[in-house]
């Protein structure tokens, strides 16, 4: 069973880059059909859906967030990474990395990303 971990710092500056890692055990993150997402969930709304990096190392992120993110891979660590920059309080919420192949099937534990000065 495939397990997601991420990490990061708790605490971000406004305008600063809020970068987080998903630590993947369990199985490759080259697997055939798998596809990485990065999700996350601000206090009192609903899941939103940030980006994510196929098997292949293709990249796709949502239009609302595309100028201010970048998601890559690190294939020797089986691991993942987001960066989302300039951010504002608007930014606050839980974060979450997932997997799956055509529906999201396994998700991280979340980590809390607070934005303030």
């Amino acid at each position: 069973q495939v397990q997601l971990h991420e990490s990061g710092p708790n605490l971000v500056k406004p305008s600063q880059t809020l970068s987080l890692i998903c630590t993947v055990s369990g199985g490759s993150i080259t697997k055939n059909g798998h596809h990485w997402s990065w999700v996350r969930q601000p206090p009192g709304k609903e899941l939103e859906w940030i980006g994510g990096i196929g098997y292949d190392g293709s990249t796709y992120y949502s239009p609302s967030l595309k100028s201010r993110t970048s998601i890559s891979r690190d294939t020797s660590k089986n691991s993942l990474t987001l960066q989302l920059n300039s951010v504002t309080p608007e930014d606050t919420a839980v974060y979450y990395c997932a997997v799956g192949i055509t529906q999201i099937d396994v998700w991280g534990q979340g980590t809390q990303v607070t934005v303030s000065s």
